[in-house]
């Protein structure tokens, strides 16, 4: 009796580690037919406001981006113009949104990126700005700057820095003859150094210029227009994807809640238009940078 319940014992040992196999089995054959959940997109976006009202600003359109494509978004702020610009450069993240001369010089060092889209701001492609002074200030004009004290924004910003070292040049002041000069995070802090009577004067975007020209702020002088912010995937995804993503950027003006998502980005930007690399051809030519040579995506 004694062997015949250890036999019995173990048959029924055996057929449990059976069962037990079988369910093993079917549970990863279940998991392994679950496809994996793709990783979010990056929206990269260079820090031209402070990293929370970037994020503020940009969140809603991630959301609807990703509505569109069926896959997260997620919005990552640069930590500053030069690591914008190598992120999206390098393909580690895959959408970037950017300024003009940010990104002629990423073509040029990068080669092409499949473009997405270009921001319209009041029915107007082009960005503008002003090289600013206090309204108290007795500076006329550009020459008059020699020896004075200067605000840039970011070394890479178009209207802040790029352009307006072009145009101090082009008035017979080169950084070499300014008396002294500081490179600054941010338009807003631009403004607010030149009414503090830190800087004699400083370059901002025109939508700075106008948020603090009540406060004290007058037009030295006027900057060349240049084609609008631009938004630019990585060469690394697929271009059925690209497509989707650029075919939702140009339908948001017509999108149910789509004005509110551009109002979110700029409170004047009125649409997101196709994109054209010729379009910056002009400020290759101001800021003397070549085209790349090199061969890519559109």
């Amino acid at each position: 009796m004694r062997y015949s319940f250890s036999k019995k014992g173990v048959v029924v040992h055996h057929l449990t580690r059976s069962l037990l196999l079988v369910v093993c089995m079917l549970v990863n054959a279940s998991a392994s037919a679950q496809p994996d959940a793709p990783r979010p997109l990056i929206l990269g976006v260079h820090p031209y406001l402070p990293h929370n009202e970037i994020i503020s600003r940009f969140t809603p359109l991630a959301d609807y981006l990703a509505q569109a494509i069926g896959r997260p978004v997620t919005v990552r702020v640069g930590r500053d113009y030069n690591e914008h610009i190598e992120a999206i450069g390098s393909d580690s993240i895959d959408i970037a949104y950017m300024g003009p001369a940010p990104y002629v010089q990423m073509m040029a060092k990068y080669g092409r990126k499949p473009l997405l889209a270009r921001q319209v701001i009041n029915d107007s492609p082009f960005l503008q700005g002003e090289i600013v002074v206090r309204q108290d200030s007795k500076l006329s004009s550009l020459k008059e700057l020699k020896g004075k004290n200067f605000c840039f924004g970011d070394s890479n910003s178009t209207m802040s820095s790029l352009l307006p070292q072009r145009m101090l040049e082009n008035a017979g002041v080169p950084l070499s003859r300014l008396g002294n000069y500081k490179f600054l995070e941010g338009h807003q802090n631009v403004a607010l150094a030149v009414l503090a009577g830190n800087c004699d004067a400083g370059a901002v975007k025109r939508e700075v210029f106008q948020e603090f020209e009540s406060r004290g702020l007058r037009v030295l002088a006027e900057m060349p227009q240049v084609a609008d912010h631009v938004f630019v995937a990585s060469a690394k995804l697929p271009a059925p994807l690209v497509g989707k993503l650029r075919t939702a950027m140009l339908a948001l003006n017509t999108q149910p809640g789509g004005r509110a998502i551009m109002g979110k980005i700029h409170p004047d930007l009125t649409a997101l238009v196709a994109p054209k690399d010729g379009d910056y051809n002009s400020l290759r030519t101001l800021l003397k940078v070549a085209p790349s040579s090199t061969s890519g995506p559109h």
